[in-house]
């Protein structure tokens, strides 16, 4: 670092651990927890002839990441984990989809051109998956009813609207034939509506599907907008407004929704994917988002980089983002980071993680996160989608069950 920053001092004048204990009152406003090791690195004030405009020194600031210090500043376990050394970056809370039924979904959830079959063997086991965890035979890997919605929707359009090639093959008809009769049987009627909503694809065997209409105002506007969606349709900007309307701000507990069915929201979401939304239907999502969140903050700053790395982060490499824009903060460019702290479908290591485990305050409000861009002394900041926007955050973990790539989620 002393050479990249000031290649002609010698690294005693140059690179000092800094007299001063305790947190920076500026990096003290960033969230950072106390008292931190501080190694300061001077810049230099005239590289090339002319002065360099910087805020003052770039520290690096270190917060020792061990149990006594979880206990002392109230910081759970995970918010202490190294994301370098860890093997599973999902958060503890979001319980993990069923597998063998996850990986059918990342072959059928998709385009009329991009989607795969099933072979009789796969559609044989995703189905007997399903009804052994309708029965309550698997504990602890049971298919949630998120993902029992994608994947029945995804069954259901490829039968009504797909092209040949890519609706069901021989082997899924044969093994649904199999399973169905029994299915129906121990499956909830939302989900019985959504694979069969016209009772004409599972040969009549059950009127639940023609006559389901859902509980409550929300879940009713949204079996209307279903049946649409199933038979391969598009809906008006209305439409898609009035859904969200009433499922907005989305709100989970334990991978469930509060204010519909998850089984009925998954489909929806992944059916609309799968039909290839139209420009009337992303401005819709679009501005229920916008409308939910009112007016942002803006920052008075002659200019302003934000950084939004892809938000489900990285598993491969090494990326180094976060601290370009710290050392573009040093030298007077005001940068704004955002993203998330785990997001589908690679979940891999985010900013967020990184700068938890330094022990940084990653619940910035934009209006706090403004305050410090205008500050001339810190000029950085983070933002996460949780706290930006609430109900896109959920709606993109509620993804995660769902094996969804949508261009408004």
């Amino acid at each position: 670092m002393n050479t990249i920053f000031h290649p002609g001092a010698s690294p005693a004048r140059s690179v000092y651990p800094s007299p001063r204990r305790g947190p920076s009152p500026h990096l003290g406003a960033l969230g950072l927890f106390g008292p931190p090791r501080r190694i300061a690195l001077p810049l230099p004030g005239n590289e090339t002839g002319r002065w360099i405009r910087r805020r003052g020194e770039l520290a690096a600031v270190c917060v020792f990441a061990d149990a006594a210090a979880a206990e002392e500043f109230g910081l759970r376990e995970s918010e202490l984990r190294n994301p370098a050394v860890s093997t599973s970056y999902r958060p503890a809370w979001i319980p993990p989809p069923n597998q063998t039924v996850l990986d059918a979904q990342a072959r059928v959830c998709t385009g009329p051109t991009q989607t795969r079959p099933l072979s009789e063997e796969q559609a044989f086991r995703v189905l007997g998956t399903i009804l052994r965890s309708a029965r309550g035979e698997l504990k602890g890997a049971e298919v949630s009813k998120s993902q029992l919605g994608a994947l029945f929707a995804a069954m259901t359009i490829r039968a009504n609207a797909f092209p040949e090639a890519t609706q069901w093959s021989e082997g899924e008809a044969r093994a649904m034939k199999e399973f169905w009769p029994q299915l129906v049987q121990v499956l909830p009627p939302d989900v019985i509506f959504i694979a069969d909503p016209e009772g004409t694809i599972m040969g009549g065997t059950s009127s639940i599907g023609p006559q389901f209409v859902g509980q409550g105002t929300a879940e009713m506007r949204l079996v209307g907008a279903l049946r649409e969606v199933l038979a391969g349709g598009h809906l008006g900007y209305e439409e898609v407004q009035g859904v969200l309307r009433d499922i907005l701000p989305l709100e989970l507990e334990g991978g469930k929704s509060k204010q519909v069915s998850e089984s009925l929201l998954s489909a929806f979401l992944i059916g609309q994917r799968m039909n290839r939304e139209t420009d009337r239907e992303l401005k819709a999502y679009c501005l229920a988002f916008d409308d939910e969140l009112g007016p942002r903050p803006v920052a008075d700053v002659k200019s302003l980089t934000h950084y939004g790395e892809p938000y489900d982060g990285n598993t491969r490499f090494f990326r180094s983002t976060l601290f370009v824009a710290a050392v573009r903060a040093c030298y007077g460019e005001s940068c704004l980071l955002h993203g998330a702290d785990w997001m589908p479908p690679k979940g891999g290591v985010t900013e967020e993680q990184m700068l938890k485990f330094m022990g940084a305050n990653t619940h910035l409000s934009p209006v706090e996160a403004k305050t410090l861009l205008e500050d001339e002394k810190v000029g950085l900041a983070y933002v996460s989608q949780r706290e930006a926007s609430p109900s896109q955050y959920v709606l993109f973990l509620f993804t995660s069950f769902i094996h969804l790539h949508s261009k408004f989620v």
